[in-house]
């Protein structure tokens, strides 16, 4: 496996200073997410170079100035709070993108409303092959997605902010590529809220759309197609994309699957491609969009798509995962298809794998 991250000699002191920055990163993470909330870097922020001392602070916003003093500390400890030459606080350039950039709040909600209380149950998690960390949500789902309709509205929120936001980067390319060869049918598997349904729909007025997800999931779907006023082209169909029983519409143009076989462990994978590939015609074509961590430009995506493998392990699944490229392709082959072609760098992180039935 080729390195993904440097790899820099440390002296023991250095290694030590980071072990520490990892034991407190908790810690760190709920204090600047408090100050992004209660208004603190935006008061940094206005005072601009010249800054604010924690009892100017404390009394615009109606805070105790020891409340105020003590995330204050800990933001300058890690770099998003600095002091001036006069002593007086202000933001530093990571503060600024803490508070500006939609990637760093999408991330940060999503972290702390979808899985901060769950991850203490990682350890659970790992032990027991099932997403221990569901049950902060309630104990009568076995996975994120029957519970995802289900969530309080923030936790909803902010999931679905996460995902889409990747996604709806990615979407416009991929749609010039699977619409070049001017498909007449396409079923979009895991279609979540139906948004690339919609996409396709809007993108080709002659393409009819089978979309398949849990009935629960689907219902979410079916209403903002109707609203989209693209009822009378797509057909939903509510499924158990896990039974093998299951089967889905055969002999269309395209399969569609976006960010979708992420949320299975690798047999769950096969299942569902092999499904597919016995169904597919010598013309059809699987599509997966999905964001691997080994083809990624910047050693910043990579980490975090990583990272994000542990929300799949405590919360999602309990087995899934961000894959690397070499582990989606085993599972292609292994269900009886091969790869025609794969695109990179599709909006932010992604990977478009277009496959065929092997012969």
């Amino acid at each position: 496996m080729k390195p993904i991250f440097k790899q820099t000699k440390l002296s023991a002191y250095e290694a030590i200073d980071e072990a520490q920055k990892i034991a407190f990163a908790p810690l760190i993470f709920q204090a600047v997410r408090t100050m992004r909330e209660l208004g603190i870097l935006e008061q940094l922020e206005q005072h601009k170079a010249q800054g604010v001392d924690a009892q100017g602070i404390a009394e615009a916003l109606g805070l105790s100035l020891y409340g105020v003093e003590t995330l204050l500390e800990s933001g300058m400890s890690c770099g998003v709070v600095e002091l001036n030459d006069e002593e007086k606080f202000t933001l530093s350039k990571v503060g600024y993108y803490l508070l500006h950039d939609p990637m760093t709040r999408i991330n940060m909600d999503y972290n702390h409303d979808v899985c901060y209380q769950g991850m203490f149950y990682l350890d659970e998690a790992i032990k027991s092959g099932r997403p221990s960390g569901l049950k902060v949500f309630g104990e009568q789902w076995e996975t994120l997605y029957q519970a995802l309709p289900h969530l309080p509205e923030q936790v909803k929120n902010s999931w679905y902010a996460f995902d889409h936001f990747y996604s709806d980067t990615a979407y416009p390319a991929a749609l010039k590529l699977i619409f070049a060869a001017k498909p007449k049918t396409l079923v979009d598997i895991g279609t979540n809220v139906g948004k690339f349904t919609i996409l396709a729909a809007q993108y080709d007025a002659d393409v009819h759309i089978t979309m398949v997800d849990l009935p629960d999931q689907l219902q979410n779907a079916i209403r903002n197609v109707s609203e989209a006023g693209f009822s009378e082209r797509v057909t939903p169909l509510g499924m158990d994309l896990l039974d093998e029983s299951s089967h889905f519409p055969p002999g269309l143009d395209i399969y569609w699957l976006s960010q979708f076989l992420s949320c299975f462990g690798k047999a769950e994978i096969i299942s569902i491609l092999k499904r597919i590939a016995q169904i597919m015609e010598s013309n059809s074509t699987v599509y997966i969009l999905e964001t691997c961590w080994d083809r990624q430009q910047h050693e910043t995506s990579s980490y975090s798509l990583i990272n994000t493998s542990l929300y799949f392990t405590a919360m999602a699944s309990g087995n899934s995962k961000m894959y690397h490229s070499r582990e989606l392709l085993e599972c292609i082959e292994a269900a009886g298809l091969e790869l025609e072609k794969a695109t990179d760098n599709l909006g932010l992180c992604h990977t478009l794998f277009a496959c065929k039935k092997r012969p």
